[in-house]
């Protein structure tokens, strides 16, 4: 079986939206189309971080485990610049549906991500973060800590 990018962010997708909830009952995560669309962005749990630029991005949860250490979700953010000079601290798969980032890694390697693309950066990752703003669906696994 011959299975495509889009494809298989289809199938990591649906296979990272089991939920653990209150009581112990499964249930699922769900984002629409619409929601994909920047309509989570208007839930009544999102979560704002203001900054000093004046600029805020935007974060909707939308699974947290029960031992809390994988959550998936929907982010937004701004124009900005990160130097990130300790280890990146958790494995993250990111869909990008908007903008994009460039990451320069410690080692000089430079990769460029779209709208469109998909990337997964290691715990142990460090180098730059450089964007213009981006919307991104993301899937976060960190087994040294709670989040």
């Amino acid at each position: 079986m011959k299975l495509t990018h889009s494809s298989l962010f289809v199938v990591a997708f649906a296979l990272c939206s089991g939920v653990f909830a209150a009581e112990n009952t499964l249930t699922t995560a769900v984002m629409t189309k619409a929601d994909i669309a920047g309509a989570v962005f208007k839930r009544p749990d999102l979560i704002v971080e203001k900054h000093d630029n004046g600029t805020e991005t935007l974060d909707v949860v939308s699974l947290l485990s029960s031992d809390k250490k994988f959550v998936t979700g929907m982010y937004k953010a701004p124009a900005s610049r990160f130097e990130i000079t300790e280890p990146y601290g958790v494995d993250e798969y990111m869909h990008f549906l908007e903008g994009g980032v460039t990451l320069t890694s410690s080692d000089g390697s430079v990769v460029e991500i779209k709208a469109g693309d998909s990337v997964t950066i290691a715990k142990e990752w460090t180098g730059i973060w450089e964007t213009k703003g981006y919307t991104k669906i993301y899937v976060i696994y960190s087994p040294d800590a709670e989040m």
